[in-house]
């Protein structure tokens, strides 16, 4: 019962740590985005270490939290609250914060340099779904325990083939 428990948790682990790794790379339907939190720029609303799940949206407003940058190997786009909206020849301008720096962002964010609005936020999955990325991670993570649970399902096979060949062996003996 026990065993059959982990097994299970374990299969769900792989599917999704896998699901979010794909997802993470891969564009999703619907335009949405998952990211990497990669400072404490926004604790304690935002961890370090957690993921966003970020959508563009035909609108942003003060007190959102957007997500803005590029996103590259070597940069790592920001997420921060808006905290003021100004116009620059008819186009909006975000004043962006971090909710624990003391003072606004020295850059504002154009409209274009906006990935999107973050909509929800899982703490510490970030650090996963970082290891993951990497091949020592993706071993460990990903292909080591799928292979486990690979290797259970055809142990149960196995032991449920015997089981059937020895009663047809018994059944043959009877006849």
């Amino acid at each position: 019962m026990v065993t059959k428990i982990v097994s299970y948790l374990f299969g769900a682990m792989v599917v999704i740590i896998t699901a979010l790794l794909i997802a993470s790379v891969f564009p999703i339907a619907g335009n949405f985005k998952i990211l990497i939190v990669q400072s404490g720029s926004m604790e304690p609303t935002i961890n370090t270490g957690g993921i966003v799940v970020v959508k563009p949206v035909s609108q942003y407003n003060v007190g959102e939290v957007i997500t803005f940058g590029p996103v590259s190997k070597t940069k790592a786009p920001t997420t921060h609250r808006i905290v003021d909206i100004r116009f620059q020849n008819g186009n909006p301008v975000y004043v962006t914060k971090g909710d624990a720096n003391e003072d606004t962002d020295t850059q504002e964010v154009l409209a274009r340099h906006v990935i999107g609005k973050v909509l929800f936020d899982i703490p510490f999955l970030g650090y996963v779904l970082a290891a993951a990325k990497t091949p020592i991670g993706f071993v460990v993570l990903i292909v080591i325990p799928a292979g486990l649970v690979a290797i259970d399902e055809v142990y149960k096979i196995y032991r449920e083939v015997r089981r059937m060949r020895g009663k047809a062996r018994e059944n043959g003996k009877r006849a």
